[in-house]
């Protein structure tokens, strides 16, 4: 899975990094970083020489055989349950068949539509625009896939019609496209439709037309295409059906849903190593041995990846320093994230290969084939988009899966009842006042529901349509649909996760500074105060080491206690040691309280002391795994993301309009802000990047080892030899 993952952003970046044509189109080569870069990045794409030749005889081949007096479906006869009928007006046909088509629901505000006075001022439901008519980079997937279909010279259709499909994409000449209305059978023949009545140039059928610099202007087909001096396709026989008949639409949406699921569950990895650390959890989980015994490829690419990611972390608990009453093994959402995300990878692997070879299949029907000595039309079902809705129920199943990961991995990092010593709420601020993260645990819960409705399977709703002649159809533009909004709900889940798992990891670090801190001055204070002489120096060092365990482990017991309360009732909870190993001749009771009261202050003094110094200066890094490390950094470095305490989001203002308790009021955010920030990221791709870029690391590190490995096992032979 590594290999895809890699092999896939390798393109994807190179494919960014071209100036102008990212790929010449043959109806055999497109690959997903293609699609992806042209849809949503402007990049543009041309048509290969190969395909002209094997083009021309495709359309000559279709001329032989009407002039034959053959009958071929869609050409000279009718549609679906209406086939039994035939006609000599081919050109007329194909030209009707697009009309028919052109019955999907857009409101653009092009069309003024009925208005009933007493209701004009009342608000919308939604946004007609979004909530009727398909995303931009949608259509454009669409158009260079369907391009790439055709050039392959099998749908027996003119060159001038690519040709303007390629000038149309060249010219950012986009149609709009109604978002429902195709149950993708004979294809996506509604979508498909209004991309063919846009190169007719439709003037009801609206467009978005961008400049160089990507501006955008909204206006009827037949203006674009004439500012752009594109001649508008007069369809020729077949020429309608080749365009619309095929799986474009549900390929461009699957493709663009799994690019995004691919890089969502590299960022889950990374963030489930990150919750490793921040819940001070142990790396033996993903100890190559486990998948060696239990040799799923899945679970061996998440457990290296896992192992990996952890390297020189100075956060793990190794389990010498265990404490009786602890948990001997942590709990399942991070020790069994590799056997959890294991099947997730395979399955988008699966996934993967499914739309790579939609990509370049055709998919009209009839096709012909003009490979032997007669060239024959052959009817048959390439347009069935089954393979479509296999790959996105995985795709979303898989996106459900890693949402239920991160869920639970987030939910312990904020309930002080299961993450190992944090505070609760993941709260820098005092816990009585201060519910920080709280919100955050509610949004999770929200998002994750949303994801198990979304999980559902489409493909099992399918409805007999068109005269009972569609009785299977795949529902795998719906199933892409549902599958890029179940990536948009884990998008944000994703976000939550890292500011959370961010904030958790400089409060894993600021309390091991803190104690680690609070144990010379402990040291000290024991040494000064409790010296006894008749108690060998042996016996003191063991009962300094006693008093300082179960003075610790009251701090992490304690968390949900503000700090001015905390650190003395944490004192006070030694008394019962020390007056069990400390008899009265030894020490009076009143020496034994007096050290207790001196140690609670001298803590209390301490923790503000160092989360003063960690808020002005907060840097986890040195303490982070190599994954975690790259991670974290992005976040606080490069997206600005801080630690949060009650400094740094928004309160409310005095009617002086100074923050209460401050000088002046800052521009603060909310705490969906800062999220907003993190999720802003990973919709533009950039998050993905640093992913990507861990699983590479581990990668590279694998690939070393072999090679050393290979290196000593040649040596070893040759000292036999």
């Amino acid at each position: 899975m590594n290999t895809v993952l890699i092999r896939h952003w390798s393109a994807f970046n190179k494919a960014l990094e071209t100036r102008d044509i990212t790929c010449d189109l043959d109806g055999k080569t497109l690959d997903l970083a293609t699609v992806v870069a042209g849809a949503r990045y402007g990049k543009g794409v041309s048509l290969s020489q190969t395909t002209r030749e094997q083009v021309c005889r495709s359309e000559a081949a279709l001329k032989k055989h009407l002039a034959d007096g053959e009958l071929v479906y869609g050409v000279n006869t009718g549609f679906g349950g209406s086939a039994d009928t035939t006609t000599r007006a081919v050109n007329k046909l194909q030209e009707n068949l697009l009309q028919m088509l052109q019955a999907g629901i857009k409101v653009d505000g092009s069309i003024p539509l009925a208005a009933n006075k007493q209701n004009e001022n009342i608000l919308p439901l939604d946004d007609p625009t979004s909530a009727t008519i398909m995303p931009e980079s949608w259509t454009r997937a669409t158009m260079i896939i369907r391009l790439n279909c055709l050039a392959l010279g099998a749908s027996g259709i003119r060159q001038s019609v690519l040709d303007v499909l390629l000038q149309m994409i060249e010219h950012h000449i986009t149609p709009m496209v109604p978002l429902r209305g195709s149950i993708s059978a004979s294809g996506d023949l509604n979508p498909l439709s209004y991309i063919g009545g846009a190169m007719q140039g439709h003037p009801s059928i609206r467009v978005w037309k961008r400049d160089r610099d990507l501006d955008c202007q909204v206006q009827g087909a037949d203006l674009a295409l004439a500012e752009s001096s594109i001649p508008p396709v007069r369809l020729d026989a077949k020429e309608g059906l080749a365009i619309v008949n095929g799986t474009a639409t549900s390929a461009a949406v699957g493709a663009l849903a799994l690019h995004e699921a691919l890089g969502l569950a590299a960022v889950s990895q990374v963030l489930a190593a990150m919750s490793v650390e921040a819940l001070h959890g142990m790396s033996e989980s993903f100890d190559p041995f486990f998948a060696r015994v239990r040799p799923h490829l899945g679970q061996m690419t998440a457990a290296n990846n896992l192992n990996g990611f952890l390297s020189k972390s100075k956060l793990l608990n190794n389990g010498d320093a265990l404490m009786p009453g602890s948990l001997r093994q942590d709990r399942y959402s991070i020790r069994t994230s590799a056997q959890w995300t294991g099947p997730i990878l395979e399955d988008l692997e699966l996934a993967y290969q499914q739309i790579s070879a939609e990509l370049n299949s055709v998919t009209d029907n009839p096709l012909i084939d003009t490979t032997g000595d007669r060239a024959r039309i052959l009817h048959g079902g390439n347009f069935q988009a089954k393979s479509v809705t296999s790959a996105m129920e995985k795709a979303r199943q898989a996106v459900q899966s890693m949402g239920r990961m991160l869920f639970a991995q987030c939910t312990e990092l904020i309930d002080p009842s299961k993450n190992n010593g944090l505070p609760p709420n993941l709260s820098a601020d005092e816990p009585s006042i201060s519910f920080t993260f709280k919100g955050v645990d509610i949004l999770i819960a929200a998002l994750q529901s949303e994801l198990g409705y979304l999980a559902n399977p489409v493909g099992s709703h399918v409805q007999t349509a068109e005269m009972g002649n569609q009785a299977l159809n795949s529902l795998a533009l719906i199933s892409g649909r549902y599958t890029l909004e179940a990536v948009t709900v884990l998008s944000q889940m994703a976000a939550a996760h890292l500011v959370s798992v961010c904030q958790a990891l400089d409060l894993r670090v600021l309390h091991l500074q803190f104690m680690r801190a609070l144990q010379h001055d402990f040291v000290k204070i024991f040494d000064e105060s409790l010296k006894v002489q008749t108690v060998p120096s042996k016996d003191h060092l063991t009962l300094s080491r006693k008093v300082w365990y179960a003075f610790s482990k009251q701090i992490g017991q304690l968390q949900s206690v503000d700090s001015c309360n905390r650190f003395h009732e944490a004192a006070r909870a030694i008394l019962p040691v020390l007056l069990t190993e400390l008899s009265p001749p030894n020490v009076s009771s009143s020496v034994i309280q007096s050290w207790i009261n001196r140690l609670g202050s001298q803590a209390v003094d301490l923790y503000r002391r160092t989360l003063e110094a960690y808020c002005r200066s907060p840097d986890a890094s040195p303490y982070l795994g190599e994954a975690s490390r790259k991670m974290y950094a992005y976040v606080r470095q490069s997206l600005k993301i801080p630690f949060i305490t009650e400094e740094t989001l928004w309160r409310p203002t005095d009617p002086s309009g100074k923050q209460c308790g401050e000088a002046v009021a800052p521009p603060l955010p909310t705490m969906g802000d800062v999220i907003g920030m993190a999720y802003d990221a990973i919709r533009r791709g950039s998050l993905y990047m640093v992913a990507v870029e861990c699983i590479g690391n581990v990668e590279q590190e694998v690939a070393k080892s072999d090679t050393s490995l290979k290196r000593y096992r040649s040596d070893e032979r040759m000292s036999k030899i």
